[in-house]
């Protein structure tokens, strides 16, 4: 029963007491919220750590809730409020992971890992409000009118920012990808 219900449904039952329906919200969300902090941070344990921590901010902010309004964005309010507080507390530098993978890897195609690989060293070259607004529209399949109320902005500058980080992302590909592939381990380039 609890699958048929919107997530909305879900968090006004979460808001009134009826706390085990956070297992159906956390089975809904917490791959995609991996996926975007990952994607953010290019960390891993962090992004984990993370992803625990906004669902323990939901159930302790549960009252804050407001019935009937749209549960994804006010989750994402929370999961940048969490990722904030942990580089403020910590002051951690964005690094690139190379064993960096999504849960779920679609096929294991070695050009298909590479071209994942490159889109995350390109991402995290973006400044982080340009990587954060393509993380959320693209990625994330939020409404561009979603991440206006949550950044709390008209809808017309979400896009225009994401046309911006779309613009620059492309850029920062090719640079990438005009730079010669490297062997894993080796300091050599392929083909030499």
């Amino acid at each position: 029963m609890p699958q048929t219900l919107s997530d909305e449904e879900l968090m006004a039952q979460v808001r009134e007491g009826v706390c085990e329906m956070l297992g159906t919200l956390f089975d809904r969300y917490h791959a995609r919220l991996f996926n975007y902090f990952v994607r953010l941070t290019g960390d891993r344990t962090l992004s984990e750590d993370l992803v625990q921590e906004v669902f323990y901010r939901i159930l302790k902010r549960r009252h804050t809730y407001r019935s009937g309004s749209p549960f994804k964005p006010w989750m994402y309010q929370i999961a940048r409020n969490a990722r904030h507080d942990n580089f403020k507390r910590r002051g951690v530098e964005l690094e690139f992971e190379e064993q960096m993978v999504e849960p779920i890897k679609p096929k294991d195609e070695l050009s298909e890992h590479e071209q994942n690989q490159l889109l995350h060293r390109a991402l995290l070259q973006l400044p982080e409000d340009k990587r954060e607004v393509l993380l959320l529209s693209r990625f994330q399949e939020m409404k561009y009118s979603e991440i206006a109320q949550m950044l709390g902005c008209e809808v017309g500058t979400i896009k225009t920012r994401v046309f911006r980080a779309v613009q620059e992302l492309r850029e920062v590909l090719r640079e990438l990808e005009a730079r010669p592939r490297m062997r894993p381990g080796t300091g050599s380039a392929y083909g030499m």
